[in-house]
């Protein structure tokens, strides 16, 4: 008899322990958990996206989800680096074309089996391809040239449609200077010197595209840089520099759309449909009824079309345990292609979606629309900046460029300077 209760007992404790490990199992869905630490750029969606993530979370109960965002005034490229050395390695992190699939490649897991790149648009996934292997999908379609205040203009005389080339923009420019005073504003620009990676990045790749045939993979595969149209760059660098608030040397990305031009205080800005958030949050009305979008002109080649391209692409950590690759991997084709994520790529994160199978017509800013028609219209230059060596665009031609707006260095200097660096990074 005592056999028997000492069986029962066993038996009970048994089903106990059964019970109560159905519970766990049951509170994650019956699967492992699995941590997924992303590392990623763009600090103007940060809240919306951590936002989503909480969205997925919930659908998603055995998945838990790290954001550290790096961006703005930060090198990325820097603290991605920093970020793998120090031994705590992203599941998810951001490569920016063929120079980066290039430098790592080694821990690029292969996405060609993925909804997100099955859904992307032609073309956009050629900075990533690599012996047959997608090793990113896009964030999205982005777009940048001159973003001016309507309200500025129309009281300043001057019709934008009017700005069809560098003459006419420096007319205008000039026109607006005239009248700072009436019109309330600092200056007409506000040039960020101090960010090299709008002028040795964005501002040098509308001139550098065309000698590349707007391709990246030509720039990336190129062994030389010769400044083709480095006349034009200089023109453009200098009427922004001349008008700008000063010293341009030392004004960041803050200050120029948050402190300047969301209060109203400069009638232009070179910078992209990324800033709408920005401007939204500081003046709304401004944001949506009051901003508008300029081409950069290049003399000699196009002088009214707008660089469209790729910003970024997402990347699967392949050293990662095989359940965070699966996982990672079933997140991004949440993200762009289920319908939850759809709906925030367009609403919530103001995106112009690089993916099939989205309402177009639902874009929500007026920068975005504006850039979706220049890119319809086929009146676009290619971003080939992603396919310049490692680190040129900022450390290099960025850095020389400073120099140059400091009085530091001739044109010319900044040309051979740049010139070499290319040349030397390519042997």
């Amino acid at each position: 008899m005592k056999g028997k209760k000492i069986v029962a007992v066993i038996f009970s404790a048994l089903l106990l322990l059964s019970v109560a490990l159905t519970g766990c199992s049951s509170n994650s869905g019956g699967k492992d958990e699995v941590t997924l630490d992303v590392f990623q750029f763009k600090v103007e969606f940060k809240k919306q996206f951590e936002d989503l993530v909480k969205k997925y979370e919930k659908e998603h109960p055995n998945v838990h989800i790290n954001i550290t965002t790096v961006g703005g005034g930060q090198d990325y490229g820097v603290a991605l680096k920093s970020k793998f050395a120090s031994g705590k390695e992203p599941a998810i992190f951001n490569v920016g074309g063929p120079q980066d699939v290039k430098d790592w490649e080694a821990k690029l897991a292969d996405l060609s089996d993925t909804k997100a790149a099955e859904n992307a648009l032609d073309g956009t996934l050629e900075g990533v391809k690599k012996d047959g292997k997608v090793l990113g999908v896009p964030y999205n379609q982005e777009g940048y040239g001159l973003i001016y205040n309507k309200a500025i203009f129309k009281k300043a005389g001057i019709n934008p449609e009017d700005i069809k080339d560098f003459n006419s923009l420096q007319a205008a420019v000039e026109k607006l200077d005239s009248q700072k005073k009436d019109l309330g504003i600092k200056a007409v620009f506000a040039l960020p010197g101090k960010e090299t990676w709008v002028t040795g990045l964005h501002l040098s790749n509308a001139f550098l595209a065309p000698e590349f045939d707007n391709n990246v993979l030509n720039a990336f595969n190129a062994k030389k840089v010769d400044f083709k149209y480095g006349d034009a760059m200089k023109n453009f660098i200098d009427l922004q520099n001349k008008y700008s608030v000063q010293p341009t040397v030392s004004l960041d990305y803050s200050q120029q759309v948050e402190e300047l031009f969301s209060t109203g205080k400069v009638a232009m800005i070179q910078q992209g449909n990324w800033v709408y958030g920005s401007i939204a949050g500081i003046d709304e009305d401004l944001a949506q009824n009051n901003v508008g979008l300029l081409p950069i002109p290049v003399q000699g080649y196009k002088e009214d079309a707008v660089p469209v391209g790729i910003p970024m692409y997402w990347a699967v950590n392949k050293n990662k345990d095989k359940k965070v690759v699966a996982e990672s991997k079933k997140f991004l084709d949440w993200l762009y292609t289920s319908d939850e994520g759809k709906k925030a790529v367009l609403q919530d994160f103001k995106f112009i979606p690089a993916y099939k199978g989205y309402d177009l017509d639902k874009i929500q800013d007026p920068i975005s629309k504006e850039i979706y028609q220049y890119a319809q219209s086929g009146n676009t230059i290619g971003w080939v900046f992603m396919g310049y060596p490692s680190g040129w665009g900022m450390d290099t031609l960025g850095a020389d460029i400073q120099k140059y707006l400091s009085g530091k260095a001739s044109w010319d200097e900044v040309v051979k300077d740049s010139q070499k660096a290319w040349e030397v990074a390519r042997k």
